[in-house]
């Protein structure tokens, strides 16, 4: 039986069809590839082990070579690595000590709670920034001027920590110049500064105190550091939750402070500013030894 001729259209029939077939076929495989990139990309545990199949490491050495595996390290803890963190005050605690010492001052000094919680956090985080107790900022900061912001004395010291803006011109430069040194924020660090110092150079917060109210070259510093340092005895014991009393506050500031909108007048002792009474006194040394352990 003779064979019958094949024509163009059976040709371009067959043609058609293994196109058609070649299409359904890569629509498969494509749509198989995106469903298991899919699964990979949502379970990594899946990738890593795909990858291991793809990629295995090299576990057979040529013949004759005896393979000899390295010893495991010991395992150790995995810790980020990190700058150690400054030592901290011991009486930077919690925040429930620092708002018995805001409450105290306030009804001490006859402060708004409002101010005294900023001068007091104020304080707190200058003293953590540069290693320093915060209560003694603080309590610089009650005997220089009874927490006003905006005293000035005949001398020019200014503000809480009665800073000499002329003569510390360099620290406040910092902090937006010498016209800052009512800011509250920059009196309060350039002080703390300054008294950081005095510590450095004189080795004790007694030598630092006597610098810092201007009797370095004097035999005494007519009780100023025991003024602080009791002042300090009192807000370590309100940060440990005692109860001290708040009364017999110095009346006025120890360099003769006056308020900048007052007119000038002759400063004349109050009958408040007395030195503290000895009982008050007496835990000074150990405040001493205490604040200078935290330096």
């Amino acid at each position: 039986m003779a064979s019958q001729p094949i024509t163009f259209s059976q040709v371009s029939k067959t043609a058609r069809g293994l196109l058609t077939t070649m299409q359904h076929t890569l629509t498969v495989f494509g749509l198989s590839a995106v469903a298991v990139l899919a699964l990979l990309y949502t379970n990594p545990d899946a990738a890593r082990k795909v990858s291991e199949l793809l990629s295995p490491e090299a576990d057979s050495a040529p013949a004759g070579v005896t393979v000899v595996q390295a010893p495991a390290p010991a395992a150790q803890p995995v810790v980020a690595e990190a700058a150690p963190e400054p030592a901290e005050p011991k009486v930077l605690g919690n925040s429930r000590q620092q708002k018995n010492v805001t409450s105290w001052l306030a009804k001490r000094y006859r402060v708004a709670g409002d101010a005294a919680n900023m001068l007091v956090s104020t304080a707190y985080t200058t003293a953590h920034e540069m290693k320093l107790d915060p209560l003694l900022i603080l309590a610089v900061m009650a005997i220089e001027s009874g927490l006003n912001p905006f005293a000035e004395s005949p001398m020019g010291a200014k503000g809480l920590m009665q800073v000499m803006a002329k003569v510390h011109h360099d620290k406040f430069e910092e902090v937006g110049g010498t016209q800052a040194a009512l800011n509250p924020v920059a009196n309060i660090r350039v002080g703390a500064q300054i008294l950081k110092d005095y510590v450095k150079r004189t080795g004790s917060v007694e030598g630092a105190l006597k610098t810092y109210v201007g009797a370095a070259d004097m035999e005494s510093d007519s009780g100023y550091g025991a003024k602080v340092l009791a002042e300090y005895h009192r807000l370590k014991a309100v940060a440990g939750g005692k109860h001290v009393p708040t009364t017999n506050a110095p009346a006025a500031p120890s360099q003769m402070v006056v308020n900048k909108a007052a007119p000038a007048a002759p400063a004349t002792p109050a009958p408040d500013s007395a030195p503290a009474p000895k009982a008050e006194e007496a835990p000074a040394a150990e405040a001493h030894t205490d604040a200078l352990a935290n330096l």
